[in-house]
């Protein structure tokens, strides 16, 4: 934004430091007004017909912006992207430890690549690698969803996951919470007959 003398409109419209405006002036005479009481003129709108500019503390205002937009990063969920590589020949307690290993991903929110790498021959069966990455996505099913379907890229088959809505992870979380105490109460009315 311009402040002080970069602002070099011959004419402007003018906001006071305690937000009343003060009307349209000459660039001069603004400055002129801030330097009285020690602030800046800052052109908060310089494509307006007169551009608007506010008499304040530039310093402080630049400082509260930098903090604003520090809380808004610190609220920002970044959702980063977490890839498991599998092969043709995985056997079942190595692809149950990668399954694991994404259900795990998913449930803290990240995003799942899976990528099947296919060396020499193994590029003549690329349906041995789609069946892998099936298996693979049905075993993550309840924790996530496919977000991207199967592709080749290269010598690679690779698709993405995403964690389910949260909308529905609270859902069955509260069902097993509301079977529960029914279960609870039946041997109760039980131990009254």
């Amino acid at each position: 934004m311009p402040i002080n003398e970069e602002i070099r409109e011959k004419e402007i419209r003018v906001i006071g430091p305690d937000g009343n405006p003060l009307g349209i002036m000459s660039s001069k005479e603004a400055l002129q007004l801030a330097q009285k009481e020690n602030l800046d003129l800052v052109n908060i709108s310089p494509k307006a017909v007169p551009p608007v500019c506010k008499i304040m503390n530039y310093g402080k205002y630049r400082f509260e912006q930098a903090k604003r937009e520090k809380e808004a990063k610190k609220k920002q969920k970044t959702v980063e992207i977490k890839e498991i590589r599998l092969s043709l020949k995985i056997d079942t307690h190595d692809f149950e430890t990668k399954v694991n290993q994404a259900k795990r991903f998913l449930e803290h929110g990240d995003r799942v690549k899976v990528a099947i790498r296919f060396r020499g021959r193994e590029m003549a069966h690329p349906e041995l690698g789609n069946a892998t990455i099936k298996r693979f996505a049905d075993a993550c099913a309840d924790v996530g969803v496919i977000d991207k379907l199967p592709k080749m890229e290269g010598r690679s088959l690779i698709m993405f996951i995403s964690a389910k809505p949260a909308s529905t992870k609270s859902a069955k979380a509260a069902a097993p919470k509301e079977d529960a105490p029914k279960a609870a109460e039946e041997p109760k009315t039980e131990d009254k007959e």
